[in-house]
């Protein structure tokens, strides 16, 4: 049959838009979207051998949907600037790379595809669909298939009904169902996927859904009822239309391409790869085109060029083959060593035994200097097929010298796991100058930071994954266990990809002076911790084994109490029992419910229920019992290194989207601490011999943060003047002098001041004090009004938030908000309660790394004896020598104070004791 391929333009703009870095011309016009389009146009026309093209895009201005419902499509944000200036050089593009382009007034790019491909399908054409929008799989019949370029997903009938578990002709009734968020088309309220995959099984189609909402009983039948009268509006919206006049197939035969036209297109916007090929295809001999995220397998290497004057980097894009190798003689070594001596900057990735980097041995190293060029250093591979390998004492002595010259830069990605395994050899890395893990933190916290992610995102590049290499689960083998040559692709490639996400992530974060200085605060944050880790923390063994029995006999009792008061026993850890006995034997009430429909018995839910009867409280006690003898009194013992005698946790920098840092394995950062359980925990976190433990703690800090951003005057001034703020938020709340405060009128600002940090209303305030929700709501008014500059802070940075999608904190870090702008109204307040507090946090965040970097640096300046071995939220705690304890309890804090400065006072507050709880 002849074949006619179609291509919704308008899906791909966003789409490469999105999913590119930001490209650009000579010039410094954006070129991502144009560069995205192109290939994958060019791509599409030798794969699929088509008589029949058209490229189609939604024209300007309103179609028949906004007329039926002015809502469509109405969430949607303007189109960002740099797209919009590509729009017009992707359509001469398209016409010059031989595709026909269509654009029809009144109608939407779906509904021209759609009349295309039913006008084909009457003429015995086949038709191929390039899309990534699912409402077009509704188009799908034999006649009729979709391919996805971006993910190479092909649907045809058999792959609709895989994919949406309804056939094509059911796709439009699916939809109406679960509505279109994208187009902004509600469906019914609560019903998702598998409840309209349900409901079309058993109905066959919507009008019978229709017909028999009233046998539909819940929640979801309630909320079906709600919807009929909107359902058959939200069907005319989602179907294609399918008879658009004035469309006929045979116009659509290809123009040649208009090689002049593409000649001058590629010179003006820096497509040298496209270029040469035009002028003689000298730089490809196998006929394959430069790609990048568009599907092809030929990475891309951007090179960074002289800033234009918007300071956005110029990015051009180079291609070739890749090379990677083994270093298996001395010779090549030796080669390997000059070349890492005579590079400005080198990626470097080590191969290891497991994942614990205190413990972790090397296998091998690898190495990339160049674009598209990495080698591989085999150390301690084992097995029959392992081969000659060179010596691994030898080898890392002639490699030591390099490795520690901190005039030597290098880039990794997590170069701190790196800095372990080589430490656990006796080597020092130096000269880390560059961490792509971290520059995609800062460009993007709210996404994934895994080098697989990035390449992908940021490459186009599919890499090869661990489990590829060493298998999965119970048959996994360790990486000392891999084939040489196998592993040489997998680990060169780790060195190279890492060389080429810098060459495309650094420029991005180099031309923006906040992003550049959170960047410079995050790469000497990793040493500090680096060495953190490496100093641990002593803990008290038997003190937890004997607090491990006194939690044992303490969860004995209260499952006893929870046997009584439930008339029968039962397994408190089983969800399902305790609901039985809550709800069908003891009549409580159902608080909420689970996906499935089933009464929740979530920690939520016994924390409401908890109020009225004793049984949940007893279940809440029962768990925070339970977790703390799981998770510390039993697991802390056996974390211990035997090497050194200390716990040694993990700080993830590149976790929160705040910039707080993470703890794990074990984690010390969520240690409980309002009970007298959770407490004495820290009793056993002590000092070794002729030390104490020091712990210095920011006061207030994210309501010093409040009043300086806020600029508020009555703020300002009372910490100015060191005053008990929440004594001075009362006194103006209550209309009370400072001296006549009671412990109550405190009591309730210290809740107002703390719970509008965290974006808290009437009804949470009301809830947390225990008073009624108007005379909360009338407090709340009292404070905005003799608190204004905060009332405005909030109304301002949630316009900002919306505008642009993120906040800032004081220091120019990004928080991403990604359901700022949502239609999911529980999801967008969320976002907008986030948007007030993240600021806060996050610059809270910046501070503490601000002191660790000023501490560490004073430490080492004075070649103290001291060290910091832990950092929990605003708190800094180390162990300290008592012939050095005067000094540091007085340097300390006087560091922390002048992190930074800020329109209001620092203050640190410092205990000592021989534990960590003695220390508070």
């Amino acid at each position: 049959m002849p074949r006619l391929l179609l291509v919704d333009g308008s899906s791909y703009l966003y789409r490469a838009f999105h999913g590119l870095p930001d490209l650009r011309s000579p010039a410094g016009e954006p070129t991502g979207a144009m560069h995205g389009v192109i290939a994958m146009l060019r791509k599409l026309k030798q794969e699929y051998h088509a008589e029949y093209l058209a490229c189609v895009f939604d024209a300007k201005g309103k179609t028949f949907r906004d007329d039926l419902y002015p809502a469509y499509k109405a969430q949607r944000a303007p189109m960002p600037d740099d797209l919009r200036l590509q729009i017009e050089p992707i359509h001469m593009a398209v016409r010059a790379l031989g595709w026909p382009l269509l654009m029809v007034d009144g109608v939407e790019a779906d509904d021209v595809i759609g009349t295309l491909a039913t006008l084909a399908a009457a003429g015995g054409i086949e038709t191929v669909i390039s899309t990534g929008d699912k409402d077009l799989a509704q188009l799908v019949n034999p006649q009729v298939t979709l391919i996805n370029t971006m993910s190479n997903e092909l649907l045809d009938v058999p792959g609709v009904k895989a994919k949406f578990g309804v056939p094509p002709e059911r796709i439009i009734d699916y939809l109406a169902l679960t509505g279109d968020a994208v187009d902004n088309v509600p469906g019914v309220e609560k019903v998702g996927p598998k409840t309209a995959v349900k409901w079309l099984a058993e109905y066959d189609s919507l009008d019978n859904v229709i017909a028999h909402a009233g046998e539909i009983k819940g929640v979801v039948g309630d909320n079906l009822r709600k919807a009929l009268y909107w359902l058959p509006q939200g069907r005319v919206l989602l179907t294609v239309k399918c008879d658009v006049p004035g469309l006929d197939i045979a116009s659509l035969a290809p123009p040649p391409e208009d090689e002049v036209a593409l000649q001058g297109l590629f010179e003006r916007y820096g497509f040298r790869t496209w270029l040469k090929e035009i002028d003689g295809g000298k730089n490809r001999k196998d006929g394959t085109v430069e790609t990048l995220g568009a599907g092809g397998s030929q990475p891309s290497i951007p090179r960074r060029m002289a800033p234009t004057n918007d300071s956005k980097p110029v990015v051009f894009v180079e291609t070739g083959p890749k090379e990677y190798l083994a270093i298996r003689t001395p010779e090549l070594l030796d080669e390997w060593i000059a070349k890492l001596h005579a590079a400005e900057l080198v990626a470097v990735d080590t191969e290891t035994t497991g994942l614990d980097p205190m413990t972790s041995k090397l296998v091998g190293i690898s190495f990339a200097v160049a674009p598209l060029q990495g080698a591989y250093l085999p150390l301690k591979h084992r097995g029959p097929d392992a081969g000659e390998q060179l010596d691994f004492d030898a080898t890392l002595a002639k490699l030591k010298p390099w490795l520690e010259d901190a005039a030597k830069l290098k880039v990794g990605q997590n170069l701190k796991y790196d800095r372990h395994i080589f430490a656990n050899h006796g080597i020092n890395l130096r000269g880390a100058a560059h961490d792509t893990l971290l520059q995609s933190y800062v460009l993007e916290s709210h996404k994934s930071h895994d080098m697989d992610s990035l390449a992908e995102r940021h490459l186009g590049r599919k890499t090869v994954k661990f489990e590829e290499v060493c298998g999965k689960g119970a048959n996994q083998i360790g990486f000392d266990q891999v084939d040489i040559e196998r592993a040489t692709g997998y680990a060169a490639e780790d060195a190279e990809v890492t060389l080429h996400l810098h060459r495309t992530l650094w420029p991005q974060i180099e031309g923006d002076a906040k992003l550049a200085a959170i960047y410079a605060l995050e790469m000497p944050v990793a040493e500090v911790l680096f060495k953190m880790e490496c100093n641990g923390v002593l803990i008290d063994a038997a003190l937890l084994e004997k607090q491990s029995g006194e939690l044992g006999s303490k969860m004995m009792e209260l499952e006893k109490k929870a046997y009584e008061l439930a008339g029968q026993p039962f397994n408190l850890g089983s969800p399902k029992q305790i609901g039985e006995i809550f709800f069908q034997r003891m009549k409580l009430p159902v608080v909420k419910k689970t996906p499935s429909g089933a009464p929740s018995t979530d920690e939520e839910v016994l924390q409401k229920l908890a109020e009225d009867y004793p049984l949940p409280k007893v279940l809440l006690d029962y768990r925070s019992v339970s977790k703390l003898k799981s998770t510390y009194t039993d697991k802390l013992p056996k974390m211990v290194n035997a090497k050194t005698g200390r716990v040694h946790t993990n700080y993830g920098q590149a976790i929160a989207v705040t910039g707080r840092l993470a703890s794990n394995d074990p984690n010390l950062q969520n240690i409980p601490i309002r009970t007298a359980e959770g407490r004495r925990i820290r009793e056993a976190f002590i000092a070794g011999p002729g030390n104490l433990i020091l712990s210095a703690d920011y006061s207030q800090i994210e309501l010093r943060i409040m009043a300086h951003i806020s600029k508020d005057p009555a703020l300002l001034a009372a910490f100015a003047a060191g005053e008990d703020v929440h004594r001075a938020t009362a006194s103006e709340i209550f209309g009370t002098p400072r001296a006549g405060v009671s412990s109550e009128q405190r009591r309730y600002a210290k809740v107002i001041n703390f719970g509008l940090i965290y974006g808290m209303s009437a009804f949470g305030l009301a809830a947390n004090l225990g008073i009624d929700r108007e005379a909360a709501k009338n407090y709340i008014d009292r404070y905005f009004d003799k608190f204004a500059g905060v009332k405005r802070y909030m109304d301002e940075t949630r316009i900002a938030a919306k505008e642009q999608g993120y906040v800032e904190t004081v220091f120019g870090r990004r928080l991403w908000l990604a359901e700022i702008n949502s239609p999911n109204g529980p999801r967008r307040q969320g976002a907008e309660r986030a948007a007030i507090n993240a600021p806060m946090q996050g610059t809270a965040a910046d501070l503490i790394k601000l002191s660790m970097i000023a501490v560490q640096t004073w430490i080492e300046r004075e070649a103290l004896a001291t060290r910091l071995i832990m950092q929990v939220h605003d708190e800094l705690v180390l162990e300290v020598p008592e012939s050095e304890l005067s000094l540091v309890k007085q340097m300390v804090p006087e560091l922390m104070s002048k992190a930074a400065t800020l329109d209001v006072p620092l203050l640190a507050e410092v205990g000592v004791g021989n534990n960590w709880d003695e220390a508070h």
